[in-house]
């Protein structure tokens, strides 16, 4: 099997369709429109006018030019479009797929974890009322303690400073030791 393939394979493997169907039936939900039934679901959102729409459901005025007309790069700039408006809406670029992930259909898992992400990014915007995807992320926990409790907690000794009740690794021989061969 030749590594193109293998590649492949393994990106093919991440996809999870239950997730898909998740990510599918919120961005309904947000557009109050089904997708076209028999369409698969990278098809729907491969020209990115779905994309641009649901980020402007979620902040209206995000995406102020969907262009629905135009050769690929017209379609490919709707998706550019889409991953600007939401890194712009909170979404870390980490979480953002690349263009041609979508475009060329090379990793719709990533495409899926985008929009999970940005389904869970709804929940911090709290103008937004519709429906939210995935786990709600933790808040802050602020906690205040005394200068009482702070000083208590100065006399212990954690086992990450080093003690574990005289326990340590010396003497212990992890395989061979590193040899180094000069002039070969």
């Amino acid at each position: 099997m030749s590594l193109e393939r293998q590649v492949r394979a393994k990106i093919a493997s991440k996809r999870n369709p239950e997730k898909e169907k998740e990510a599918q039936e919120w961005i309904e939900g947000v557009l109050g429109a089904k997708f076209p039934p028999g369409e698969l679901f990278e098809d729907v959102l491969k020209d990115g006018t779905v994309l641009c729409q649901l980020i402007n459901k979620l902040k209206p005025g995000s995406v102020p030019k969907i262009n629905t007309t135009g050769g690929q790069f017209k379609m490919m700039e709707n998706i550019t479009n889409f991953q600007s408006a939401i890194k712009a809406y909170g979404v870390p670029d980490i979480d953002v797929f690349q263009t041609v992930d979508l475009w060329e259909k090379k990793d719709i898992a990533q495409v899926v974890s985008t929009l999970f992400a940005l389904g869970r990014e709804t929940y911090r915007h709290a103008e937004w009322s519709g429906p939210c995807l995935g786990p709600k992320p933790a808040d802050e926990c602020k906690r205040d303690f005394s200068d009482e409790v702070l000083k208590a907690g100065q006399t212990v000794i954690g086992l990450q400073a080093g003690s574990n009740k005289g326990a340590t690794q010396s003497g212990q021989n992890l395989g061979a030791g590193r040899k180094i061969l000069i002039g070969k």
